[in-house]
């Protein structure tokens, strides 16, 4: 592949779409472990649980998302340079805003009536009443409520996109300020070279440090609102930034392609060994919800950092050298990801509560589980992108 200037356009790289639809079939994947595995709060209740999918939850949690940051952050430039500073910010609002608004309205809160409803013990009420009252918060707080927050708004596995619109619009300001002072059309900063170990062992330790004094106060899977709307989980905030911006300098300094084999096995070798070591243990069971100033938080912090980088590394440059193909089938998948990403948590849920009946257990079920959602998730995403006003959005 020809290398071109750190602020020149780069071919594109059709792996890293190949790379994109196997993260996000791996959130479907992790969101149908969620009733079956980890301790924390799930739309659906249901008492088959193992530990091997709690890991599997901890594992996968500590890279899945930040890969899928820095793939987006790599495409971030190359667009923004192509389509300019307001038609980006215009294509960005309307592929991230419009589905993110629609959804939040419509999916989310009938997830959350649905566990209103059947695991809260209140009267029943109507839907409207329930969006207003209970959802929106209009309503009166009930003494005995349950949580897991008051009132029920928030935005489900659309944080992601949220997210992602918010950091597209800070990289903008970011390069409308660096185009002011001269440094992207006249003065271009020298190009970079790919990290090597020493620089990675340094961003490492730099990242879990941040992410531990973070998780001091903020633990994992706690949520807040910032700017009361914009919903972040604090613990892996750090990462996220930290690989979107890295993203953004891997297109502008080429270092996909520069990134040596060596480099990227090794760290992947190391994060499968974690895996294996957590698996093999179940200790990624014990430090899920860990937080505060604990040995125990700073050790699971130290360790899912390594696996972060470790897998994000390796999976680039294992995609990079066997994933380049790209023919009409992956080319659909990839055009459908994004959809399968808004549409697939009804469907995983909604499997979810038709295997609350059967005595499979929690192994089989969430297989059963995943694999059905998969398929239907998938599915569906390539039958609606065959009507035109949702193709332009999705």
């Amino acid at each position: 592949m020809k290398s071109e200037s750190p602020t020149g356009a780069r071919p594109y790289l059709h792996y890293l779409d190949n790379l994109r639809v196997a993260m996000i079939l791996m959130v479907v994947v992790h969101h149908a472990a969620q009733a079956y595995g980890p301790p924390d709060w799930w739309y659906v209740h249901d008492d088959r649980h193992t530990g091997v999918l709690a890991t599997l939850s901890a594992v996968g949690g500590a890279f899945r998302m930040s890969l899928l940051f820095f793939v987006a952050g790599y495409l971030v430039p190359r667009s923004a340079d192509r389509r300019g500073a307001w038609g980006f910010a215009r294509g960005r609002l309307r592929r991230l805003g419009i589905p993110f608004l629609v959804g939040a309205a419509t999916i989310i809160p009938a997830l959350m009536y649905v566990y209103y409803i059947r695991y809260r013990g209140y009267p029943p009420i109507s839907f409207p009443r329930y969006y207003v009252e209970v959802f929106l918060g209009f309503g009166q707080r009930p003494a005995d409520w349950s949580g897991p927050i008051w009132p029920d708004l928030q935005f489900g596995h659309l944080w992601f996109i949220q997210n992602l619109l918010v950091l597209s619009l800070l990289y903008l300001a970011a390069r409308a300020l660096a185009h002011r002072a001269g440094r992207i059309t006249h003065r271009p900063a020298p190009p970079l070279p790919a990290p090597g170990h020493r620089a990675l062992v340094a961003f490492t330790l730099t990242l879990a440090a941040v992410a531990f004094l973070v998780r001091i106060r903020y633990p994992l899977d706690e949520w807040v609102p910032v700017a009361e709307f914009i919903q972040a989980e604090p613990a892996r905030l750090a990462q996220y930034v930290a690989f979107f911006t890295a993203g953004v300098l891997a297109y502008r300094h080429d270092w996909l392609t520069g990134l040596p084999r060596r480099v990227g096995y090794t760290w992947l070798a190391v994060g499968v060994a974690l895996a294996v070591a957590l698996f093999a243990t179940g200790t990624g069971t014990s430090f899920f919800a860990t937080g505060g100033a604990s040995p125990a938080s700073a050790c699971w912090t130290l360790v899912e950092t390594i696996l972060c980088v470790g897998f994000c590394l390796g999976l680039l440059t294992l995609f990079r050298d066997v994933a380049t193909g790209h023919n009409r089938l992956t080319r659909a998948l990839a055009d459908s990801s994004y959809t399968v990403y808004i549409i697939h948590l009804p469907i995983v849920v909604a499997l979810q509560f038709a295997f609350t009946h059967t005595t499979l257990p929690a192994l089989a079920a969430f297989a059963a589980v995943a694999g059905l959602a998969v398929v239907a998730s998938t599915g569906a995403a390539l039958l609606s992108r065959r009507v035109p006003i949702l193709r332009s959005l999705l």
